[in-house]
């Protein structure tokens, strides 16, 4: 915001403070030696009129011209990260110094932002290529691993996870950049909500937990891909945390498009609550043994802020959480 121009009067005054107490200095020796010549004081106060005149023109005019400048500044510092487009012309030698050493530290700054951005762009490649990699010995094993043997579906869970966390990496890695590849459509939300529950059959058969998914019969417009990633974490989490009972997926009762995933698990305490989507925050449950890295939730609440979704929970420890997924906030309806 710009300053008032009282404000920038007392900063200039203070700016000029030494050239106006020598120019007090001045006149004081002055009326001083014309007195003691016993001057007429007529003539002394018609001097000091004439020198309080032209010194006010000249202060009028360079505080006008000290105004302009900071108006200048202020317009280049809410620029200053693209580019020195408008700086002043120097004054003096010293300005010209100052403004040398500027254009030096921002061109320094490009470089350095320059490299960063090249070597995010190196390091997102090689791991986007790392992850497509590693995928195919996923999927060969997978193949020589039968559900129906004991030892095979344990090493079929471990693998599972192994994908997860996979598919974790790539989309933190693409959630640091200011772009993402969002499509949005319509999509159908009791497909995306069965292929999670598909994805996830096994970790429930073996672990005997019921799932209950009622039909929402309804379309959301978002990113199938991002979307599908986020309900697919919270179905992870809910599995990860919940050893008896069930977990339920069904539309609020009076929110058309909140989608809710409620489990019956161990529940969140009271005072991580409002931490649980903090980047790297594990809480208690994170530390009583079971592994928890702290992205999961913090990428999901990312991914819905871009998606203009919104994503809550409830929970109270030991009776189980209810995960909200708000999918009407970006929809329009259709004319």
């Amino acid at each position: 915001m710009h300053k008032g121009i009282f404000a920038l009067l007392g900063a200039y005054l203070w700016r000029q403070r030494k050239v106006l107490l020598l120019f007090a200095a001045f006149t004081g020796v002055c009326v001083l030696v014309l007195f003691m010549y016993q001057q007429e004081l007529e003539a002394v106060f018609y001097a000091f009129l004439l020198c309080a005149a032209l010194g006010a023109v000249v202060f009028a005019a360079r505080f006008w011209r000290y105004v302009r400048r900071h108006r200048q500044m202020e317009v280049l510092r809410e620029n200053i990260a693209l580019s020195l487009d408008g700086l002043p012309a120097p004054e003096d030698l010293l300005e010209r110094d100052y403004q040398a050493l500027l254009t030096e530290l921002f061109a320094e700054k490009q470089a350095i932002a320059s490299g960063a951005a090249a070597a995010r762009q190196d390091m997102l490649e090689y791991y986007t290529l790392w992850v497509h990699q590693v995928k195919t010995p996923i999927a060969a094993m997978r193949l020589l691993l039968r559900e129906d043997d004991e030892q095979d579906g344990a090493l079929l869970v471990e693998l599972m996870r192994i994908e997860q966390y996979v598919d974790m990496v790539l989309q933190y890695l693409r959630m640091q950049g200011d772009t993402t590849d969002f499509v949005l459509r319509r999509c159908s939300l009791d497909s995306i909500l069965r292929a999670a529950v598909k994805k996830y059959a096994l970790l429930f058969i073996r672990k005997g937990l019921r799932v209950q998914f009622t039909p929402t019969e309804t379309e959301v417009l978002t990113d199938e891909k991002w979307l599908s990633f986020v309900i697919e974490q919270v179905l992870s989490n809910a599995l990860k945390y919940t050893q008896t009972g069930e977990i339920r997926l069904y539309l609020q009762p009076g929110k058309e498009k909140t989608l809710v995933i409620e489990d019956t698990g161990i529940g969140i305490a009271a005072q991580d609550l409002p931490r649980v989507f903090d980047r790297g925050f594990t809480g208690e449950n994170g530390r009583t043994g079971r592994a928890s890295t702290g992205i999961g939730l913090y990428l999901c609440r990312r991914i819905m802020r871009k998606l203009s979704h919104g994503i809550s929970i409830e929970s109270e420890q030991g009776k189980g959480t209810r995960v909200l997924l708000d999918l009407a906030m970006l929809d329009v309806r259709p004319e």
